[in-house]
């Protein structure tokens, strides 16, 4: 890390102030000496003989009030002593406070192993995991904002009629209604038809049938009967007893095939400006709601030239103009466009009353892609060309010979390839004969794709779905194009002075409104709106003062949940981004900026490296939002390794001096001075300057003559950029948060590369097409995705190298002799299936003692004394020591003991290299910190990049890291550092998703995207040497990059 000298801050001030607050004289008097030490107690979070894990009897008093940086090498004790032990305490004691009867239902923490814990207020923490992988989870869902925008539609939005006013001959929808739907009683409408003045002639009609085909002689009849004399048929008046009197099927001499329109007559009246004609009018108007089920139509007389009343004007000059009315939500002209209720409910697109039907609220749906099921047009028909029907797979059976009678009904042979059939025949093969553009023939053939779809829906075998899910891709869904609600609630509105932008918002759905400026929109389109933009439109809303008053709480807290979003960095994010595409340092942030938005006081709130996944230049803002906290009277515990956010702290506490057992001891506690001048501590050497991570003297040379170049990615927010990757170094992709890195990289090149290499079926992101893919042999991925979090994961069994070692012991005489097979070695197969397990405690060497309120404790098992296997399978020895034995080995141990074993060695090598000698190979994964387990992932990939005899790959293999730095200290960078220049000195191309400083000065070469978030990211600013870059003054990592070379 390069030096940076100490700013002068106030934080030495402040720390002082808040822990050496002087009493007034009054008090001082009267204040004895053990008095004193109470009142500098209560300030402090008091730890005595903290063993959690590694931790050796740890004291330690931590200031409250404060923002506390805990930092030191990865696996050296520091979640170990925040989470499991500040935390697991905090929440146990405010656990404790609730009834016996509450706790049975509540899953609680296990008593950290602690002597004594004083002054803890209640602990929140906020940890760094992945997100939610539902589909169903967005950034709007999460934060809760959805719940408000749902009530703030249902309360202050506008319904509007989704009547289609065009169509095409197909039936595709061009332009809908937009008209304002309202429910009115019958009193509202009443007072609406006095307001047309005294003298109006008018005419109060209950439409009964509303463009419908047929004779409808039944209506008239039933009208009849009710005592109704009189019905408007299509504009004209009839007298029903007329009509009636001739007895035949269609008395009205209606047209069998037209549609038709007819209205009772209930009353004619003329408005007059007394108690007796509004009582009239009142009793007219609710009998048309009975007869017409809520709806009313009043006809009213004017004159041509716009006049109304009782002078008599010639009938050539009279027209009568209908105004409808409805005590639902309907469209009058439209009775079945209407809606039963406007509730939350019909926003939601989890509830059945408002997600799309088709989709189901999901907004994409699963569809047989063509390039998947046929991914060689010249193959032979029956030599496996329609892969999901291939000979070997769960419709071998079937399928084939639906082909064989294709051949024969249409006279062609197995082996003919589909690119040599003619357009019409493969249409009709693959589509059926109701496709457009199919041969035309009697023989009837249902189609490839039909076929596959009507198999996936009808089979209950999960085997088969999995088959089939391969050739599939998600495709938005067609009716609701993406909206995931139904048409009725996209059909609801409000409306602002803020114009948003219609092109990120809008999408293909029609929707009826009197314009598309971006001033009146949806709740799908408002959650389509960046958080910027969002906070910009819902501050302009327009609400009549009713409105106003109802939407005033839930205005604030959306806006206020969006501010904290902003103040958070993450105002480039979509409130419609699903959770299951954030960074694990994005989804920490979004549960911090709840946390801030509940303005909780009094608490102390424990965050797990809340600085992953974002810019330097971003820091000081979320520093802000830690500072705010604090300022409000909470206690702040970060576990971090950021150099910015440790010089910002308060207090700093350095945990080591090793990692694994050579930790768990306080090295040094105080202000950044403190740190710094103590010699034992590693955080102080570095950020002292004694110690940093060098600058390479000399890069490897890249040429973009010889790279991959990716043209047109046009994913997401990249906008049809062309980036090139050069072979054969080290390459970082870089840029604020959200300008497009991971859809570049993950979502574009990783599918097309292996897609290529491995034959894989995922489709890449949008792009024209990518050069250079011939020069990658082989391709690896180290992803943010953790690693098995049960007691049975452990590094053995992650690597792989457990299955070797157990075939080693099977090797052994004694095993031969007594017959035992690989199972025998494993602590999950019971001993009835041949596994050699203790039983007693099912192969976790503890046993979990349900406590009914109390939290549950684990105890060792007896019979095995926490060894996992039963006596017999002990017995046998490979060395001198038995399988558990090798479990509890370290792995530099490991590396010496199964040196004649080069599978098993290559692996432990590997896990050596990045940092992990100290940990033993059956570590259960849970109690690997967050660095350990992204190192065991890392050495993992590594050890695949290995041959058998442990030489470096021949192959070309193309290694793709997201943020390998993730909850590594400055040391563990180093040596990080050092296995990536190693694996690009054995000539293969790393690319690697960074935002750590030390990380992109060491690079070959740099892809430097943005220049901000989201829609106004995407582009490419930078490329070429970290030197070449930092001279670019529009890249943000250029200008930091700068201050380090």
């Amino acid at each position: 890390m390069s030096p940076k000298t100490p700013a002068k801050k106030t934080t030495k001030k402040r720390s002082t102030k808040k822990t050496s607050k002087k009493p007034s004289k009054k008090q001082a008097t009267k204040a004895t000496p053990s008095a004193k030490r109470s009142i500098e107690a209560e300030r402090m979070i008091r730890i005595r003989g903290a063993k959690e894990h590694n931790l050796k009897s740890v004291d330690i008093d931590i200031p409250r009030d404060q923002l506390v940086i805990i930092t030191g090498l990865s696996g050296s004790g520091k979640s170990s002593l925040a989470f499991d032990t500040i935390f697991a305490e905090g929440q146990r004691k405010y656990m404790e406070s609730l009834s016996a009867y509450a706790r049975q239902f509540l899953d609680q923490l296990k008593k950290p192993d602690i002597e004594e814990i004083e002054g803890i207020p209640p602990t929140i923490a906020i940890e760094q995991r992945s997100a939610s992988h539902n589909p169903r989870s967005t950034v709007a869902t999460t934060t809760e904002i959805y719940d408000y925008l749902r009530l703030l539609f249902a309360r202050c939005g506008t319904p509007r009629s989704w009547a289609p006013t065009k169509t095409k001959k197909d039936g595709t929808v061009v332009s809908r209604s937009g008209r304002p739907i309202e429910s009115s009683s019958a009193t509202q409408i009443v007072d609406h038809i006095t307001g047309f003045g005294d003298g109006t002639r008018m005419m109060i009609l209950a439409p009964v049938v509303r463009a419908k085909k047929g004779f409808h002689k039944d209506t008239l009849e039933d009208l009849f009967k009710q005592g109704w004399v009189r019905a408007r048929v299509n504009g004209e008046l009839i007298d029903l007893r007329d009509a009636l009197k001739e007895d035949n099927e269609n008395p009205l001499k209606l047209h069998r095939h037209k549609k038709h329109s007819i209205d009772a007559v209930v009353d004619r009246v003329v408005i007059r400006d007394d108690d007796e004609s509004r009582q009239r009018l009142v009793e007219s108007v609710e009998a048309c709601l009975r007869i017409a089920e809520g709806s009313v139509v009043v006809s009213v007389e004017t004159t041509t030239n716009g006049g109304t009343g009782e002078t008599p004007v010639p009938p050539n000059q009279k027209t009568w103009t209908d105004h409808a009315f409805s005590e639902h939500f309907a469209d009058p002209d439209h009775p079945e466009i209407s809606l039963s209720e406007l509730s939350p409910r019909l926003f939601s697109f989890n509830s059945p009353f408002g997600a799309c039907p088709n989709c189901h609220g999901l907004g994409v749906i699963l569809e047989f892609d063509m390039d998947l099921v046929v991914p060689d047009m010249d193959v032979g028909l029956l030599n496996n060309a329609i892969q999901p029907w291939k000979k070997n797979g769960p419709g071998g059976m079937i399928y084939p010979r639906y082909l064989r009678r294709f051949c024969r009904a249409f006279d062609i042979t197995p082996s003919t390839k589909l690119s040599a059939m003619d357009e019409e025949l493969y249409t009709l093969l693959m589509h059926g004969n109701d496709a457009p553009g199919a041969l035309k023939t009697r023989k009837q053939w249902d189609g490839v794709m039909p076929m596959l779809h009507a198999w996936f829906h009808k089979t209950e075998s999960s085997w088969v779905k999995d088959h089939l899910h391969q050739f599939q891709h998600e495709i938005v869904c067609p009716t609701c194009c993406g909206d995931r609600l139904g048409i009725p609630a996209l059909h609801v509105t409000i409306e602002s002075k803020h114009k948003a932008d219609m092109n990120k918002a809008g999408s293909p759905t029609v929707i009826g409104r009197p314009d598309n400026e971006g001033t009146i929109l949806n709740i799908s389109e408002l959650s389509r709106l960046n958080i910027t933009d969002a906070v910009r439109y819902i501050e302009g809303l327009k609400l009549t003062k009713e409105q106003a008053v109802i939407a005033e709480a839930i205005v604030r807290e959306i806006t206020n949940r969006l501010r904290f979003l902003e103040s958070v960095g993450l105002e480039y994010l979509s409130l419609d981004r699903r959770t299951a595409t954030l960074s694990g340092g994005e989804a920490q942030r979004i549960r911090l900026a709840t946390q801030v938005g509940s303005g909780l006081v009094g608490a102390c709130y424990v965050l797990d490296e809340p600085t992953i996944g974002l810019h330097q230049r971003d820091n000081d803002r979320l520093i802000r939002t830690l500072r705010h906290l604090t300022d409000i009277g909470n206690s702040v515990l970060v576990v971090e390794h950021d150099e910015d956010t440790i010089r910002a702290a308060d207090h700093v506490i350095d945990i080591g001096p090793g990692p694994g057992v050579h930790g768990g001891q306080v090295v040094a506690q105080g202000s950044i001075e403190d740190i710094i001048s103590t010699p034992e501590s590693l955080t102080g050497d570095y950020l002292s300057g004694r110690k940093k991570i060098e600058v390479p003297s000399q890069r490897r040379k890249l040429s973009p003559k010889k790279a991959m170049v990716i043209k047109g990615a046009a994913e997401n927010n990249l906008k049809s950029i062309d980036v090139s990757f050069p072979i054969g170094g080290m390459i970082c992709v870089t840029g604020v948060s959200g300008s497009g890195k991971s859809t570049l990289v993950n979502q574009i090149l990783l599918p097309a590369v292996k897609r290529e290499v491995m034959g894989s079926k995922t489709k890449p992101g949008k792009h024209t097409r990518i050069n250079g893919l011939q020069h990658i042999d082989r391709i690896i991925e180290v992803d943010q995705s953790p690693i098995g979090r049960t007691p049975r994961s452990n590094p053995a069994t992650y690597t792989g190298i457990f299955d070797q070692i157990r075939k080693v012991f099977t090797a052994t005489k004694e095993a031969k002799i007594r017959g035992y097979k690989p199972g025998r070695f494993s602590f999950n197969v019971a001993s009835k299936n041949g596994g050699g397990r203790c039983e007693a405690c099912a192969g976790q060497g503890t046993k979990k003692i349900e406590m009914h309120f109390l939290p549950d404790v684990f105890v060792e098992c007896e019979v095995c004394n926490g060894k996992r296997y039963n006596r017999e399978t002990l017995q046998v020895t490979y060395r001198g020591k038995n399988i558990a034995d090798v479990l509890d080995m370290t792995v530099e141990d490991a590396c010496s003991f199964f040196e004649n074993h080069p599978k098993i060695l290559r692996f432990t090598e590997c896990l050596r290299d990045v940092g992990l000698d100290y940990i033993t190979l059956g570590q259960p994964s849970t109690t690997l910190s967050g660095g350990e387990a992204q190192r065991v992932k890392l050495a993992t990939e590594l050890g695949k990049g290995t041959r058998y005899d442990g030489t470096p790959s021949s192959e070309h293999t193309l290694y793709i890291l997201d943020e390998p730095t993730t909850g590594l200290h400055f040391e563990d960078i180093n040596k990080l550092i050092g296995v990536l220049n190693r694996l690009a000195d054995a000539g293969n191309t790393l690319i690697v998703i960074e935002h750590n400083l030390d990380v992109i000065k060491c690079a070959d070469w740099i892809n430097d995207l943005g220049p901000e978030g989201g829609d106004l990211g995407g582009t490419l600013l930078a490329s070429g040497t970290p030197e070449a870059v930092a001279k670019t003054k529009a890249s943000y990592t250029g200008q930091y990059l700068k201050e380090m070379l």
